[in-house]
């Protein structure tokens, strides 16, 4: 062991310093700061290089490398210098300097990486320039960063006459780094956006560089040269246990997002409880192991094969996470706080016995490595090389190819290998990963009744799975909470692309933003005078579209260009423009898709179509509050000052409506759309999508830019910089306030729309009138749906919608979605009381004479 042979006359006015109070909350801002740092430069590279799996995990891994090479080179000066206050004092003040920098230049610097990448890059070359971009651009601050924890130590052990240990700084800064993302995640990131974040965080940078300088002398003294030994197998585990621990929170991660609601918040809480349960760990070792055990080898093999048994616990808890978090939320109730609660538990359950041990292993080690002549630089440098590796190795290699079941079971068995000597606890250890390799597959898919499985696949990102029901029904589920798509809302996923579509003049190319089922694009692109692109993140969504093709939509899977790419930087380096882009209806509580609903993505939408080109951002009510829709809406505006509310369909059960943005153009004109329809080249007439003539077409409108406007005005802008949407949406995926049907037509109420707005002068007289009643009509309609109570009986079913059906269409005549259900009620009654059928039909034929759908039942009546 090092032992102190001079201690400067210095020291002694340092009494502060020496009691240890001062390095402790040094130590707690810088990984208060460091931690925010992550949060905001993650989210602000992920704005340029993509959300693909290579990208997210190269971002990671680059950070680790950085504060590994940081320790790595910088170890030996700092474990040779006098004088460690000038060592850590220098790196402070560069990492506050370049968050400075990055602040500024990141917008530029992202944009050139953008370039480097491209439009639809390979996995490797997308991995290699996000790597070493990210790499290179934080290099500055995070090898600071990498070197401040073994030069805050170097200046402690200078200072206090005693056996060096480096565990109450580790947990100190750790437990920083826990208060730093749970600030960014719920307080300064919403309120105050990612830049300002991260000059915060420089501040506080620079404020511990002059607050060592205020406390620590400038020279302490020389530590003695321990007896020379081979620091190799100490640290070889020191790398070991870096990949293992972070290997086991990516994967532990990817698996409790199947069961939590996957926000931003819920990435916070993980992380959060993965952070105390290191810094408890340290604690717990300088306190009680370190004082206890001491150094022994066996102690280190005992600690070894409890933390793998831990993990094997932390597993294990993950078979029952779901039915822990019903019985969890069944006794709290439901609220935005059960909800959170729930989040935490499970990942304190996952976590917290892990990484307790994981603490204390990397402080033993690494007082073994330092006593062994290696210093304490160079054990950190090693343990977060290996924790760079991990996101490659475990979250784009194993998982994929063995799933996330075995992958955990592997860091456990690694940790068990790694126990030397091996202790007697190593039995019940290797019992348990026996058990743990027999146990049931850790898969996570809602099986409706009578259901079964029909494709599972665990890829780097997420786990996809096609669920058919009893009754033939096929689901498209992205981990286990989010529904893509069904095989029984084909025409109403058909309908998202030919309203856009429609709409437009005259076509010829579209982008599709998002895939889903593929049934959308591929109604677009089954129209063989329209070429058609579709953008999906995923690549196991793209695997499955072929389980929901129908035969309307063959011709158009067949011509249809996939790409997988990360929609945002596609849309900003595609090589052409387009026509039409729709973007699909992306969950904005999810993670990554609130950087889809920003000014600038919308902005660079519009940079992206040609001229007179039609934008559609389909966005689902049924998931979103109005607080957050009208960031949205006003975000849109910035891009598309003359925007208009489209409904995609008439539906209050999952209602979705659609912001409709121009480059250009003309106003819409009926004879327009009347052509669009009569010239359809699909071989599926849109009239079986619902889109029977102009007014069904034009007649979803529900808002012009002024209500719009209007709407929007007291919310917040979403950008990049402050990502309001990410932060705002989870509330009601958490705790839902209103049922999706009430915000319809509250939605709607608080909208208007009037024909000027979106038609030219007509020569058509009378149809701005005839429109404006359909929309009227169509309010109606919605809102006498809300209290339908659905029956198989049809005179249960008459008795509650005759009267405001009826009403819907004295109201506007041409609306169909009223006069059609109607009449099918009238012929199944006619099975069982004619006159009352006639009395029906009677009445739809004098509301609509023009339709002879009435006439034709009236005639087989009185047969």
């Amino acid at each position: 062991m090092p032992v102190l042979l001079e201690i400067p006359p210095a020291a002694a006015d340092h009494a502060d310093a020496r009691r240890g109070f001062w390095p402790l909350a040094l130590m707690l801002a810088s990984g208060f700061a460091g931690l925010g740092y992550q949060i905001v430069w993650t989210q602000q590279f992920g704005l340029w290089l993509g959300h693909e799996s290579a990208a997210v995990l190269a971002v990671v891994a680059a950070f680790f490398g950085g504060l590994s090479l940081g320790a790595l080179v910088l170890a030996n000066a700092i474990e040779r210098s006098r004088n460690p206050r000038r060592w850590y004092v220098a790196c402070e003040t560069t990492i506050g300097l370049w968050a400075l920098v990055l602040a500024v230049a990141m917008p530029d610097y992202g944009a050139w990486l953008l370039e480097r990448i491209g439009p639809a890059a390979s996995e490797l070359r997308q991995w290699s320039v996000a790597f070493c971009g990210v790499f290179i651009g934080l290099l500055p601050a995070t090898a600071a960063m990498g070197a401040t924890l073994p030069a805050m130590e170097r200046l402690v052990a200078g200072l206090q006459a005693q056996r060096r240990s480096i565990a109450g700084l580790y947990a100190m800064n750790t437990a920083g780094a826990v208060c730093g993302v749970l600030a960014a995640a719920f307080w300064l990131v919403p309120a105050l956006g990612l830049s300002v974040t991260a000059t915060l965080c420089a501040g506080l940078n620079l404020a511990c560089a002059t607050g060592a300088l205020v406390c620590f002398p400038a020279t302490v003294g020389e530590l003695a040269k321990p007896v020379a030994a081979k620091p190799n197998s100490s640290l070889l585990r020191l790398a070991a246990t870096g990949l293992l621990g972070i290997g086991y929170e990516v994967v532990a991660v990817r698996v409790l997002s199947q069961v939590s609601e996957n926000t931003v918040y819920t990435f916070a809480m993980l992380l959060a409880v993965y952070l105390i349960g290191s810094a408890a760990g340290a604690a717990l070792y300088r306190h009680w192991c370190n004082r206890l055990l001491g150094n022994d080898r066996k102690v280190e093999g005992l600690l070894f094969c409890a933390q793998a048994t831990a993990c094997l616990i932390g597993i294990s808890s993950l078979w029952g996470a779901e039915a822990a978090k019903a019985a969890v939320l069944e006794f709290l109730g439901p609220g935005l706080a059960a909800a959170m609660a729930v989040e935490a538990l499970l990942a304190l359950a996952a976590f917290g016995l892990p990484t307790l041990l994981m603490g204390a292993l990397f402080c033993h080690l690494s007082e073994r490595a330092n006593a062994a002549g290696a210093g304490f630089g160079l054990a950190l440098a090693t343990n977060t090389l290996g924790a760079a590796l991990a996101p490659l190795l475990f979250g784009v290699v194993l998982v994929p190819a063995v799933g996330s079941q075995y992958a955990l079971i592997t860091i456990a068995a690694a940790y068990l290998l790694l126990a030397k000597p091996v202790p007697l606890t190593a039995l019940p250890a290797g019992a348990a990963l026996t058990l743990a390799l027999l146990a049931p597959a850790l898969v996570f898919v809602e099986m409706p009744d009578g259901g079964h499985v029909v494709d599972y696949r665990e890829g780097a990102m997420a786990a996809v799975s096609v669920v058919e029901d009893a009754d033939g029904v096929r689901r498209l589920r992205i981990n286990n909470r989010q529904q893509e798509g069904s095989s029984a809302t084909l025409l109403v996923d058909g309908r998202q692309a030919l309203l856009p579509v429609l709409l437009h003049p005259s076509p010829k190319t579209a982008l599709f933003l998002g895939l889903g089922t593929g049934t959308t694009a591929a109604t677009a692109a089954a129209d063989p005078t329209l070429q058609v692109d579709a953008v999906e993140l995923l690549p196991e969504v793209v695997a499955d579209v072929g389980y929901f093709a129908q035969p309307f939509t063959a011709a158009g899977l067949a011509r249809l260009r996939l790409l997988e790419a990360d929609a945002r930087r596609y849309v900003k380096t595609a090589p052409h423009d387009y026509d039409v882009i729709v973007a699909d209806n992306f969950h904005p509580a999810r993670s990554g898709s609130g950087a889809l609903y920003t000014v600038e993505h919308f902005r660079a939408v519009r940079e992206r179509l040609n001229r007179g080109g039609l934008f559609c951002q389909w966005l689902p009510l049924h998931q979103l509050d109005l607080a957050t829709l009208r960031s949205i809406v006003k975000s849109f505006l910035a891009a598309y000052p003359d925007a208009i509310l489209l409904l995609a369909s008439n539906s209050l059960a999952t209602p979705v409506v659609g912001l409709i943005g121009r480059n250009g153009g003309e106003a819409f004109a009926p004879e327009t759309a009347r052509r669009r329809l009569r010239e359809s080249a699909l071989p599926k007439s849109p009239a079986e999508f619902g889109i029977e003539d102009e007014f069904a077409l034009l007649g979803g409108f529900a808002a012009g830019p002024a209500a719009l406007a209007r709407f929007a005005e007291p919310a917040p802008l979403n950008s990049d910089d402050r990502p309001i949407v990410i932060y705002t949406a989870p509330r009601i995926t958490y705790a839902p306030d209103s049922q999706p049907s009430d915000r319809l037509l509250e939605l709607l109420r608080q909208l208007e729309l009037k024909p000027a707005e979106l038609f030219a002068d007509t020569a058509e007289p009378g149809f701005n009138a005839r429109i404006a009643a359909y929309w009227q009509a169509r309010n109606s309609y919605l809102a006498a749906g809300r209290t339908v109570a659905p029956s198989a009986d049809v005179r249960a079913m008459l008795a509650q919608v005759r009267q405001p059906l009826l009403a819907a269409l004295r109201i506007s005549p041409d609306f169909r979605p009223a006069y059609d259900p109607l009449l099918r009620m009238a012929a199944a009654l006619s099975a069982v009381d004619a006159a009352a059928a006639r009395a029906l039909a009677e009445e739809l034929s004098r509301l609509q004479p023009t339709r002879l759908e009435a006439q034709r039942l009236l005639e087989r009546l009185a047969e």
